[in-house]
This record gives C-alpha cells, structure tokens and sequence, in this order.
C-alpha cells in the first residue's frame, strides 16, 4: 500500500509580500570601463565614444556619480574596481560596472592584450572586500564578444546549448547581476558610428519605471527580434544577436521607484 501527503486546505494563504531593496541617500556610482585602442592606449585616451557618451548621459540622468575610464590594461581593470571596493558605498542604493572591450568566453581583454576572467573583477566587489556595498545590488554590464559563431536566427538548425558561463563572481554570493550583450560562443555586434544595438536599447529601457528583471527582459527582445547585421560579407550578413543575464539578486531592484497612480476626486 502506498500512502499519499495530503494538503491541508483548511490552511489560511497569506498573501504574498515582496519589499524591494531599501533605498539610500544616493543610488550610487556607475564606473564605465571602454577598451577601445589596444598596444599603445596612452595615445588614445581622448575622446568619448557613441557606447561611453550613452551610457555616462543615462546613468548621470539616474542619479549615478559616473566613472569612466578608457584603455585599461588587465592589471589596470583589476585596479580601478579594487579602488572602487574600498570606497564608502554606505549612502548608495547600489553599484553598476559597464565593460566594454573585446572579449572570449568568460574573459576579457585589456588594452595590453591580456585576457583577464571575468569572474576576477566581479569577485572584487564582494562583501568581504566591500563590506558598504553588502545586501546591496551590484550589477555588471559587459559588451563584449564571447565567441567567434554568428548567430543566424531562426534559419539555422538547433543545436544543444554549451554550459552557460555567467562569470558573476567566484563566491555563491547574493545580490549580484550579470549582463551580457551576446550568449556563450557568440559575436556582439558594434557599429563604429552607431555604437552598439545591446548598449542603446539598455540606455532606452533604463528610464522605464520597471523593476531590473523586466528591463533586461525587454531588452532581450527587442534585440532579438528587431536586430540584423548589414554588411557586404554573406557570411555575416543578416545575423542576430541575443543577449542574456543571471541574476542573484533577492529583491525587487528599480533604477527609479514606480510612480503611483494619481487619485481623482469626482
């Protein structure tokens, strides 16, 4: 005879409450690492590129203290977040990287051409290296390539997923976010002149009143599904990108608080 657990519908369903992380005095600081010159950066250290003068107007129109630092070696990355971990984040509501270079899958490159993983410089930013910034979110944005395939959309047969590689931090630590412009194994496009498609719509989004996972899900699709390239080589032409995030994050996260509906007396 075998017996079956019974559920007690007798039992009163609470309703479900969900706090979003607490605000501070300040939402916090954005550093913005772009690689764009490699070999011989010291030459190439002017200038603001279409991704860099984007991203530095949305964060600063949130409330963001930006930091933008062009043409870092790896030593040099490592360096600018060690610096950014032992600042005092106790008045900020959180902390945002953006890493723009080239990249391979879980590395990216410095512009002394060293690869450096990207759990390394997200691991710098753990609570026992930044205790101000712990039960706080941290959130990485990395557009980079992480493979060499084109992602042709839906022309192409299926093939089984790789593993995916997130590269959030090396510790199983809560409160981080990782986002990609591509998945594993996949090139991300950039315009010279445009600047980047996955960097545009996540600026676009950004100033909605919708929490992270929903942004980032917006993201998503308008990406995949209003992006193709346009060259005059057939092997890259018409291709798609897809970007893709992990989160660890334990609450609701809002780069600005949902406006309350009006109330109106008749």
């Amino acid at each position: 005879m075998s017996s079956q657990g019974s559920e007690d519908h007798s039992a009163v369903k609470m309703p479900c409450v969900f706090e979003p992380y607490k605000k501070h005095k300040n939402i916090g600081k954005c550093l913005i690492i772009s690689n764009e010159h490699f070999r011989s950066p010291q030459n190439h250290r002017q200038g603001c590129s279409v991704d860099e003068c984007l991203l530095s107007t949305t964060f600063k129109s949130l409330g963001f203290h930006v930091q933008v630092e062009k043409n870092l070696s790896a030593n040099e990355m490592i360096g600018a977040l060690r610096k950014v971990s032992k600042e005092n984040h106790t008045d900020n509501s959180c902390f945002v990287c953006v890493l723009m270079s080239h990249g391979e899958e879980g590395t990216i490159l410095g512009s002394d051409e060293c690869w450096i993983p990207i759990k390394t410089l997200t691991s710098l930013m753990t609570s026992d290296l930044c205790p101000s910034l712990q039960n706080k979110p941290k959130l990485f944005f990395v557009q980079a390539c992480r493979g060499l395939k084109y992602d042709p959309g839906v022309e192409a047969d299926s093939e089984e997923a790789p593993e995916e590689f997130f590269g959030i931090s090396d510790i199983p630590e809560a409160d981080f976010l990782c986002c990609y412009s591509t998945v594993e194994g996949y090139y991300s496009w950039r315009n010279p002149d445009m600047g980047s498609v996955f960097i545009r719509e996540l600026c676009k989004l950004m100033k909605c009143h919708l929490e992270i996972s929903q942004i980032l899900t917006r993201v998503n699709h308008d990406v995949a599904n209003n992006f193709q390239s346009n060259t005059r080589d057939p092997g890259t032409h018409r291709k798609k990108q897809m970007p893709c995030f992990a989160s660890r994050l334990t609450k609701d996260f809002y780069f600005q608080v949902p406006e309350k509906k009006k109330k109106f007396n008749f």
